[in-house]
């Protein structure tokens, strides 16, 4: 969710902070975050597609998790387009120009990576937990079983990912820029049913993320240094992905709670308000930084992705 459209925002007669800064903070940084992204996406799919070897449940997962990435990643140009306009006009009331399609449009593009994000790299840890914890439910870490539930996660993110625009939409102000948060205190029930949504969609993979780690590293401190060894590529997935996921996605939904609870005037603190509201431009770029980030992921876990054929050495449940 991006901020809404004025140059101070006052939540009290005497509380107000300057935010004029975020149109050409957007700018640069989405324009960063597209370069990357596509270098870093096209080089680990070049690498990630080059072996040739039979894919196993986590290659699934990350091939899920990179076409969520692909997604955001060619949506940025039309945010860029966006925030290069706001930044060059006066006219800061005026919406965006190539229309309300367009716009809606990129903000689901936002959601659907965003959740696509956070819920395949939950399966990536769950996947890892049963190859490590429970290697006898190998059943559950089938190719097709991956398959059937990356495309319920699809169903479930492009659900999420429609609802949110539609509960902006319910919540926003007539003639309001697309891409800004609804911020008044009529609509209340709506802006706090689209915040308890977002909430749940982060914290619940986050405790699983966290459950299924904790698990594989009480098991894996308790090996042989030797059996150890055979992890080390298992112990490199799992402090990627909870890089990756505490880094890009918990100062974002921490700063939204703060953020969405001052401006619906539940929680009255000019402080916590100024300071989420500065820091929104900051921690939503930080989310969408990790359609560059997950690309490491992909080459530090080469060995796990692809299984030997027939007759060779190697296990697809390392």
């Amino acid at each position: 969710m991006d901020l809404h459209n004025t140059t101070y925002t006052s939540i009290q007669a005497n509380c107000t902070v300057d935010t004029s800064y975020r149109f050409t903070y957007y700018k640069i940084s989405y324009t960063l975050i597209f370069i990357f992204g596509v270098v870093s996406n096209a080089t680990a799919l070049r690498r990630f597609c080059r072996m040739p070897r039979t894919f196993t449940s986590t290659a699934v997962y990350m091939a899920n998790l990179a076409a969520a990435d692909i997604i955001f990643v060619i949506s940025l140009p039309l945010r860029i387009y966006y925030y290069h306009n706001k930044a060059a006009t006066s006219n800061r009331t005026s919406d965006w120009s190539p229309g309300a399609a367009f716009c809606q449009m990129t903000f689901t593009l936002k959601y659907i990576s965003l959740y696509g994000g956070i819920f395949f790299l939950v399966c990536i840890g769950v996947d890892r937990y049963f190859a490590v914890v429970n290697p006898l439910l190998q059943h559950l870490r089938k190719v097709r079983t991956a398959r059937m539930l990356s495309a319920g996660i699809w169903c479930l993110v492009l659900a999420l990912s429609l609802a949110l625009p539609f509960l902006h939409s319910a919540a926003s102000r007539r003639h309001k820029s697309c891409l800004m948060d609804p911020s008044s205190k009529r609509h209340r029930t709506i802006i706090l049913a689209a915040l308890s949504l977002v909430q749940m969609a982060y914290l619940l993979p986050a405790l699983l993320l966290l459950f299924s780690y904790c698990s594989i590293l009480r098991v894996l401190r308790r090996l042989p240094h030797r059996r150890k060894i055979r992890h080390r590529r298992t112990l490199t997935v799992i402090y990627w992905v909870l890089l990756v996921f505490f880094l890009c996605f918990t100062p974002y939904h921490l700063n939204l709670l703060g953020y969405t609870l001052t401006q619906v005037a539940l929680v009255h603190s000019c402080g916590l308000a100024q300071v989420t509201k500065a820091l929104h431009p900051v921690v939503l770029s930080l989310a969408s930084t990790n359609c560059c980030l997950n690309p490491l992921i992909y080459y530090f876990s080469s060995s796990l992705v692809h299984k030997e054929p027939a007759g060779s050495r190697g296990s697809a449940s390392q």
